[in-house]
């Protein structure tokens, strides 16, 4: 219904139905159905078979209320909002048409001729109840439902014949390339566990070619109808188009599919302001009278939904590109985004994911090694004493009701304070989140522009500027309210300052593992894969794996012979250790290791400022000649990372240039330079995370569970930042380079053991032996 009869406008300044109000709803629907007398039925499903032009298709609901008395049959179809009821003139065209359908879907069951319609609106705050009635024929509802049949006739039929073309081509669809080593057991492996519906978690080297391994195999069981539609989730903007490559490549191999990339709102505006409404945006201004058409015409001439074609069709019938795209992947077979359109709370693809939604889906998550710091953030939320004030400063004249409101907040929050020298645990916050909820009902219902009734009577004069910073505030206490619902045992909550002094209350997900298996639950089968996924158990762990699910670690393709691994057993980063005289010695090394041959070299360092004071020793210590050192800098814009990588893909191995860069930065993984664009990684430290309260939060949380908490918190993300550095050096079969780890720690054996099976040629040096060796590695090779 909401798909055909859609119409007018885009408006974000209408306020949202968020996720805390659709719980409110629901508890309305109960409420009023419950009040009712014997003659109420509650819930009742309903269904008919309309036979089309050559296809017949299944109409399903479930009617909210039908009422059968004396005076006839009455279908009652409830809806709740915390706008202000008694001003409704007259229904919603949406919600008649909806009841009008059960109506109908009854009326034909039944035998009956003559049936009521009644549109009952309730408001969630306080439960005024206006009625909407009407009286409707047997015949002019068959009209209107066949009329609306009709029109979605040809979506139904676009739908079954793609089906039946993607199906075809994909039975005789070969692997795209030779198979190397190892490929097509993991294929297999794949495939296997879609068919078992299970998890697999991956470790594949690069070179293994792990996207289209995941790939194909995924595509063969959609052929074979083991899932309708495949989601490619991952963390980084490049990975997202090495997988509409991927699927480029298998077309040329005649696949047929229709596949979309996600683009974020921010990056596809048309206006470049994100102002979702008619008055700021053509776009926006009758949308929805023309997307369906647009909708039609992408989805009937085209097959790769690129953010290009995207906004061309999206030009072309002047409709909003972002909206658009989101109702397209509805008609798509492979949907290629970011993590958060399945996981993040607020952000994931209701069409796809809502409470209640099922479908056949397998997930291919991409550099999985990312999404445990991902979904933590996710799965977390912070709200501070400071934006209570911010709110009472912006409504005290215009808006009293939030001010009013916010002060109550406010107040409750200073109570918190009071308690809390630096952090407190476990604070009680109920008194405080009555107060929060009472404030998000009054912003809700202003943020749709309307009056209160009763005894507080507001005119509502906020200007734009006002309203938008209310909306932020909004969305921040949704987000805060909705994961407040998901705290469990995985959480720790606390209050403390941050680095300003501003006080805050925080619901941190120490373990996101129940939040994502949730998620997970809504796919057939999830396949996990990154180059960096050790250990496997500690990934099984937070990512939501069982006994059950499966683990494959890849065969690498590569010499491993022609990486040198070599381990510092004299230098470290030891915070107790820093000083300048061990500044100065891994400046050495660096010098001692780049001299032997010129070429391209990265050093990752643990921080900005180790990095500098390295820098300034190194400065003094090396000749630079004919060399050229490039920093990371902090906020570096996106040329200026362009440029940064660019002059690695364009200099010559008769010059040395040596990029000075921080570990787990955007230059640390998730870039390609292959072949002599990068021939020697040097890692300063073992990545740890700084020691701070959350990190601790994290230890202590595992410790409690008999697990090693310092692995959990700290070993084990150092090391995977380790070697996704260690990563950027071997991208190819004909790659040569050498990777070594500044630090004594790899020698201990809680590290050691954590070393992929390809660095089992890893020694040891120090620096009066590392030039030599670095001489003889490349003296076997060249």
């Amino acid at each position: 219904m909401e798909f055909i009869l859609r119409s007018g406008d885009i408006d974000n300044r209408m306020g949202t139905f968020s996720e805390q109000a659709m719980l409110e709803g629901g508890r309305i629907h109960r409420m009023i159905q419950k009040r009712m007398g014997a003659d109420y039925s509650a819930e009742v499903p309903l269904a008919f078979l309309y036979e089309g032009d050559g296809i017949d298709i299944t109409v399903e609901g479930r009617a909210d209320g039908i009422i059968v008395n004396d005076s006839g049959v009455t279908i009652d179809e409830i809806k709740s909002t915390y706008a202000d009821v008694m001003k409704y003139r007259e229904a919603k065209p949406l919600h008649l048409a909806q009841a009008k359908f059960y109506a109908y879907m009854y009326a034909l069951s039944e035998g009956i001729e003559d049936i009521k319609v009644r549109i009952t609106y309730c408001n969630i705050e306080t439960e005024e109840i206006k009625y909407f009635h009407e009286s409707c024929t047997f015949k002019s509802l068959e009209k209107f439902v066949n009329e609306v049949l009709k029109n979605y006739e040809k979506w139904a039929k676009m739908e079954l014949e793609w089906i039946e073309k993607r199906n075809t081509s994909i039975k005789g669809l070969a692997f795209p390339f030779p198979y190397r080593d190892g490929q097509e057991e993991l294929v297999k492996q794949v495939y296997y566990t879609i068919c078992h519906k299970k998890k697999l978690f991956i470790e594949a080297p690069t070179g293994v070619g792990k996207t289209v391994s995941t790939v194909y195999p995924s595509v063969c069981a959609l052929g074979q109808e083991k899932a309708e539609k495949i989601f490619y989730l991952t963390a980084k903007t490049i990975t997202r188009t090495v997988a509409a490559d991927c699927l480029d490549i298998l077309r040329e191999e005649g696949l047929r599919i229709k596949g979309i990339v996600l683009t974020s709102k921010e990056k596809i505006c048309m206006t470049g302001d994100k102002e979702c409404n008619p008055e700021a945006c053509p776009y926006a201004k009758g949308h929805f009278d023309r997307v369906n058409a647009a909708l039609f015409d992408m989805l009937t001439h085209e097959e790769a939904y690129t953010r290009e074609t995207i906004e061309a069709y999206a030009a072309k019938h002047m409709v909003c590109p972002f909206e658009m795209g989101l109702d397209a992947s509805s008609f798509s077979d492979f949907i290629i985004g970011d993590y958060n359109y399945a996981f993040d709370p607020q952000a994931r693809l209701k069409r796809f994911f809502a409470d209640g939604v099922t479908g056949k889906y397998i997930f291919l998550i991409d550099e999985a090694h990312n999404l445990v710091d991902r979904a933590r953030s996710m799965y977390s939320a912070s709200i501070s004493k400071e934006m209570f004030l911010d709110l009472k400063r912006l409504s005290a004249t215009d808006v009293p009701g939030i001010a009013k409101r916010a002060e109550s907040c406010n107040k409750q929050m200073l109570v918190l304070k009071r308690a809390c020298d630096n952090v407190l645990f476990n604070p009680p916050i109920d008194a405080f989140l009555r107060s929060l909820e009472r404030l998000y009902a009054h912003l809700e219902k202003v943020l749709q522009d309307k009056e209160k009734k009763g005894r507080e009577k507001e005119k509502l004069t906020i200007t734009g500027e006002q309203r938008e910073a209310l909306l932020e505030h909004y969305f921040d206490i949704a987000e805060f309210l909705n994961i407040y619902d998901r705290v469990d045992d995985n959480y720790k909550v606390y209050c403390s300052y941050d680095s300003k002094g501003d006080f805050y209350l925080r619901l941190f997900c120490v373990n996101p593992r129940t939040n994502l298996e949730e998620c997970m639950q809504k796919a057939c089968s999830s396949i996990l894969f990154s180059a960096t996924l050790l250990p496997v158990q500690y990934y099984k762990e937070l990512l939501a794996g069982t006994e059950e699910d499966y683990e494959v670690y890849a065969q690498s393709v590569f010499n491993p012979d022609k990486r040198g691994i070599l381990i510092a057993n004299d230098v470290t980063s030891k915070y107790t250790r820093r000083s300048d005289s061990e500044y100065l010695k891994i400046a050495r090394y660096i010098d001692s290791i780049v001299s032997e041959r010129n070429g391209n070299y990265m050093v990752f360092f643990p921080s900005y400022g180790f990095l500098n004071k390295v820098y300034e020793a190194f400065t003094d210590v090396a000749d630079l000649s004919d060399a050229t050192v490039l920093c990371q800098n902090t906020g570096m814009r996106e040329d200026e990372r362009e440029q940064f990588l660019n002059a690695f893909n364009d200099s010559s191995d008769e010059n040395t240039l040596i990029g000075f860069c921080v570990m787990g930065g955007i230059f640390a993984e998730g870039i390609d330079l292959k072949n002599d664009s990068l021939i020697g990684a040097i890692i300063v430290g073992t990545g740890i995370p700084q020691v701070c309260l959350e990190q601790d939060i994290i230890k202590g949380f595992f410790d409690k569970r008999g697990e090693n908490g310092y692995d959990f918190a700290y070993r084990f993300p150092g090391m995977n930042k380790v070697l996704q550095a260690a990563g950027r050096v071997i991208r190819t079969e004909e790659d040569i380079g050498v990777v070594a780890l500044l630090d004594e720690r790899f020698k201990e054996i809680g590290y050691r053991r954590l070393f992929p099976r390809e660095w089992d040629n890893a020694e040891f040096t120090d620096i009066a032996s590392i030039s030599s060796k670095v001489e003889r590695f490349w003296n076997e090779w060249l």
